[in-house]
Parts: structure tokens; sequence; C-alpha cells
């Protein structure tokens, strides 16, 4: 297993990052995964996707999805543009803003 990012990836952006879950959340969960767009979709599921500076907050990320106690069905890391909904699904943004302070 490498060690190295990817070269196309610009090591001065954040990843994007899809987080499925099993169940669908409720809008007050927005402010809970702030900075990740909740798709709820047609199976039951829920993505959260949205940019991760680090690994320090993906793990945070995690944690939160640990915490509401609803299983983890995957985590993908994407290229920026390719995680975008498509018709069939439900939608909720948030504002991106880094737990390590600014906006990202």
């Amino acid at each position: 297993m490498s060690n190295t990012l990817n070269s196309e990836s610009d090591p001065g952006q954040p990843m994007v990052y899809e987080i499925r879950i099993k169940g669908h959340l409720d809008r007050q969960w927005t402010d809970w995964f702030e900075g990740l767009t909740i798709t709820l979709e047609d199976n039951g599921e829920t993505l959260l996707t949205g940019p991760v500076v680090d690994q320090a907050e993906l793990y945070g990320l995690l944690r939160k999805v640990r915490d509401v106690a609803i299983p983890l069905l995957s985590v993908v890391c994407v290229k920026p543009g390719q995680a975008e909904a498509s018709d069939g699904k439900q939608e909720m943004n948030a504002p991106f803003q880094s737990e390590f302070g600014g906006n990202a």
C-alpha cells in the first residue's frame, strides 16, 4: 500500500470524501455535519459529501458518524466534481468550515 497522494491532486487543496451510512438523517443533522452535503438516497442510505482538509478532520467526521449510532457503510475519496448528486436524491447543504479555524 502506498502512502503517496495522487499526483493529479493539489496538495494545498482538501480532498473530497463520500461517507455512506445506513438510514436517512433528518435536516437537524446539517449543523452537526457542518460543511458536508447530506444526500438522502432512494435506497434508504445517506451520503455525506464534502471537502476534508486532513486525516484528523476525517477521523473527526467518522467519530460523529459513530456518535449518531448509524452503521457506516463506506468511505471513499473522490475526485472533485465526481461527487455530484443525481435525480431522485434530496440534498441538504451546510457551509463548509473547518474545525481547525477558518473556511476551507
